[in-house]
């Protein structure tokens, strides 16, 4: 096959392939957000079919061909295709190893997965998902074997979700936010409870949350005509396009700020898809750059403009309207105290920014030992519970509260959750090199957030996933990637919060 000819194959396998995945996450939106619960074995039946012709699309012997006269010339390419180019061929060499039989199986696996961990969540029985779990995990296992790689399962599949991650690399980071950090917590602990947050659990009518929801994607930047927000059990973001991406939130009629805070990091997440470049829409590379780049601007977002005391007070007056006895007598300042009060807690997406990290570390090690076969998902939950006895200091009720609080693992993602915490890092290292070409707190507190927005489509999000997250970091900070930026971000944050 001559270059032209491989060139017009591969777009026209490329236009079908993200056809296929619009279809599929679109199905996968629906079953989340507005499927009845007894939908979820109908779901599955349908994605093994259709999981079916995604695989035989990824590996038809054209396309392959096609790739492969791409990849021989890829020095001639322009910087896009070539990108394309290596994306697909990477895609390709790992669906082509695994048996088909065993890549549909998944796919089916995982449709009912979720609903499974949904019914054990709202139940608090694990053993409802445990086996589920325990096949996810053997399949994780298996589909790394079939790569041929010399990495361990649990190094393949880290790398797979952040480029450059393995547990040497993490070992040596959490190691270093773990000795930072802990005694930051032991200092914030020994000053006792001295941030008044009781106003937050009071009655926040939920059609008064929508309202203000709507408010707060409108601060962002959100244009309601490219964006829509739904309901879920467990947050998240779906990207179809730059003109289509869905965030999720999931409402607490006695906890208003985890509704607040979850559509903040959301958005994060829709502000980077929703500012990929023109020239990228319809490939492989309109998307993130990695998950921890992409966890890093949601948690920017979150934390470094949503915790932000010039955040607070602006959208402050709005809160006062929709909820004026829940906040009667509070200040905006309170408000900013009580969203940044630190103390040891048994949900991660409720974490405050100095213990944050210490439930990541849990999932961390627990994932490093699923993987390697020390421990089993049965005993998950005794060691879930032990681990955060020792990390947190707080005795785990229940399994609702637990294990089964996250969606991430009923969706086959081992390796993810360490995202997380290397997103708040680089969120923090990029943060320190805007602050001096940019006045944040006065763009903050003037609701000019888009400035914001531009400067991070300028340095991050125009190139989709055509850097890496190695090249963004310097991109945007003009240097290598260093977890001191988040150590002392903390440091000075909560020491003049709790007057250390």
């Amino acid at each position: 096959m001559e270059l032209n000819k491989a060139v017009e194959v591969f777009r026209g396998f490329t236009k079908k392939s993200h056809a296929f995945d619009h279809a599929l996450g679109v199905m996968y939106y629906d079953l989340d957000t507005a499927a009845p619960k007894n939908a979820a074995q109908g779901f599955a039946e349908t994605m093994e079919i259709m999981s079916e012709i995604t695989y035989n699309l990824t590996v038809d012997p054209e396309r392959m061909e096609a790739v492969e006269v791409l990849m021989a010339h890829k020095d001639e390419l322009p910087e896009l295709l070539r990108r394309e180019a290596v994306e697909e061929h990477k895609s390709i060499e790992f669906m082509k190893n695994i048996p088909i039989e065993e890549y549909t199986s998944f796919t089916a696996l995982l449709a009912e997965a979720n609903s499974k961990w949904r019914e054990a969540k709202n139940t608090n029985n694990y053993s409802l998902f445990e086996p589920i779990l325990a096949k996810i995990v053997d399949y994780n296992r298996k589909f790394a074997e079939y790569q041929h790689t010399d990495k361990c399962a649990y190094d393949y599949w880290l790398n797979e979700f952040e480029d450059g991650a393995s547990i040497e690399m993490l070992d040596e980071f959490f190691g270093k936010l773990k000795k930072e950090l802990v005694p930051l917590v032991k200092r914030i602990t020994e000053k006792g409870d001295i941030i008044d947050a009781s106003f937050m659990n009071k009655s926040y009518p939920i059609p008064e949350q929508r309202k203000f929801m709507a408010y707060l994607m409108n601060v962002m930047g959100i244009n309601p005509d490219d964006c829509v927000l739904g309901e879920v059990e467990h947050p998240f973001t779906t990207n179809f396009n730059k003109h289509d991406v869905r965030i999720t939130t999931h409402y607490y009629e006695n906890m208003a700020i985890s509704s607040m805070y979850s559509v903040i990091h959301e958005g994060g997440h829709a502000l980077y898809e929703l500012n990929t470049g023109d020239d990228l829409i319809g490939s492989p590379l309109a998307t993130g750059s990695s998950l921890g780049i992409h966890e890093s601007q949601s948690r920017f977002y979150e934390n470094i403009i949503g915790r932000s005391e010039a955040f607070i007070e602006y959208v402050f007056p709005e809160m006062k309207k929709l909820f004026p006895e829940q906040l009667e007598g509070v200040t905006a300042h309170d408000f900013y105290l009580a969203v940044n009060k630190s103390e040891p807690s048994l949900i991660r997406t409720e974490a405050d920014e100095v213990t944050y990290c210490l439930h990541i570390m849990v999932r961390y090690e627990l994932e490093k030992r699923l993987m390697d076969g020390s421990l089993t998902t049965k005993e998950l939950p005794a060691e879930w519970n032990r681990l955060y006895k020792e990390y947190l200091g707080v005795d785990v009720p229940s399994d609702t509260e637990g294990v089964l609080q996250d969606s991430h693992w009923s969706g086959g993602s081992i390796g993810y959750f360490p995202s997380y915490a290397l997103g708040s890092a680089y969120g923090a290292q990029i943060y320190h090199h805007m602050k001096k070409e940019l006045d944040i707190d006065k763009l903050v507190s003037e609701g000019r957030i888009p400035e914001i927005t531009a400067w991070l489509t300028d340095k991050i999000y125009k190139y989709g996933k055509v850097k890496k997250p190695d090249e963004l970091i310097m991109n945007a900070c003009g240097e290598k990637f260093n977890a001191d930026y988040y150590v002392n971000y903390l440091k000075e944050k909560y020491e003049k919060i709790y007057n250390l």
